[in-house]
């Protein structure tokens, strides 16, 4: 059981009145996450038994929880915003949600890319956009680049979410930033004319499409794929077993990555507590939660991880413009997906 209690954002008022008597009955702090891994259960009940702080938390969509701050105002109970993108940290601070945190062990192990340059909100665990790809079908060199998507041989062989999902436009984010937007719509444009099927389903509904033969190269997180070949069930484990994975871009920029990441929200009632679970985030036992729960990398450096799919995918080389300008491009980058007719 965990040391946490959980409201869904319908119960959000009774939550606000129980956090009032919290506020003078500390030790605890209130989290607002977009997180919804199970996984994540481990995570914060070692927070409170190395601290003694108990999370009191909601869990609901990054879009849901921004308006639900925005209209508590100063009355908000919250202490902690984490979500699944680093464009939607960079949206709450334009909505002036946010705290500046200075902390010296938050800038020494978090790496620049990975952080707000002036302290607003920091990343913790790391997750690649892949190339999926039957192994039956393709060659690992075909798909070494985003940019070979484009080429005409894939017409009727690529398999791809939504362009309104996140990882989607944080992607193409870095791509107009990249890229220049000219030559990303490009990109975009010929791969909309590759299409297998026009977009439905998440990430695992791509992976398993290449498996099935649907399709033959996919876009995706590479989590996804490794939940698929860590299943205890025999079928996903025998369609991970027909897909191989490629981080592209290795001998260019590197590989488009994205972050879980989280921030101090600008009325946090129990900002002490609040400054401790960002460090706690960042020590490495928490990191390896990360690692071994959902399958993502820690973003401290040379930090090892037991998870087995981690260790088969080796090192690989990934984009380190910072994670800051996925947010600032997004608008111009669903724009673009819409003026190319990638639904």
């Amino acid at each position: 059981m965990s040391h946490g209690f959980r409201w869904s954002i319908a119960l959000l008022p009774l939550f606000m009145l129980l956090s009032l008597d919290s506020r003078a009955a500390e030790p605890v702090l209130n989290l607002y996450s977009s997180r919804h891994y199970q996984t994540d259960e481990a995570l914060y009940t070692e927070f409170t038994r190395q601290t003694g702080i108990k999370i009191q938390r909601i869990e609901a969509g990054e879009d849901a929880l921004l308006e639900r701050l925005r209209n508590e105002g100063a009355r908000s109970p919250a202490d902690v915003l984490i979500t699944v993108d680093a464009g939607r940290l960079w949206r709450a601070q334009q909505m002036d949600l946010l705290q500046q945190v200075k902390s010296q062990t938050l800038e020494a192990r978090i790496p620049a890319s990975f952080r707000e340059p002036g302290g607003y909100w920091f990343g913790y665990s790391l997750r690649a956009r892949v190339i999926a790809y039957n192994k039956a079908r393709v060659k690992p060199a075909e798909v070494a680049s985003y940019a070979a998507l484009a080429e005409p041989k894939w017409k009727g062989r690529i398999c791809v979410r939504s362009s309104t999902n996140l990882y989607n436009l944080s992607m193409m984010a870095a791509f107009i930033e990249r890229l220049g937007e000219a030559k990303a719509e490009a990109w975009a444009s010929a791969v909309r004319t590759n299409f297998a099927r026009e977009p439905k389903g998440g990430d695992t509904d791509q992976i398993k499409g290449v498996a099935a033969g649907e399709c033959d190269v996919a876009l995706g997180n590479h989590y996804y794929y490794a939940r698929l070949a860590r299943s205890k069930k025999a079928d996903e484990r025998t369609a991970a077993d027909k897909v191989g994975i490629v981080f592209p871009d290795r001998s260019g920029s590197g590989t488009h990555v994205n972050v879980s990441g989280a921030a101090i929200l600008k009325h946090a009632p129990h900002r002490e507590a609040a400054v401790k679970f960002l460090e706690y985030l960042a020590s490495d036992s928490a990191q390896r939660y990360f690692a071994d729960g959902n399958n993502e990398w820690p973003v401290v450096e040379n930090l090892r991880t037991d998870n087995p799919v981690l260790l088969q995918f080796g090192e690989f080389k990934y984009d380190r413009m910072n994670i800051g300008i996925l947010g600032r491009n997004q608008s111009a980058a669903q724009k673009l997906f819409d003026r190319v007719g990638w639904k």
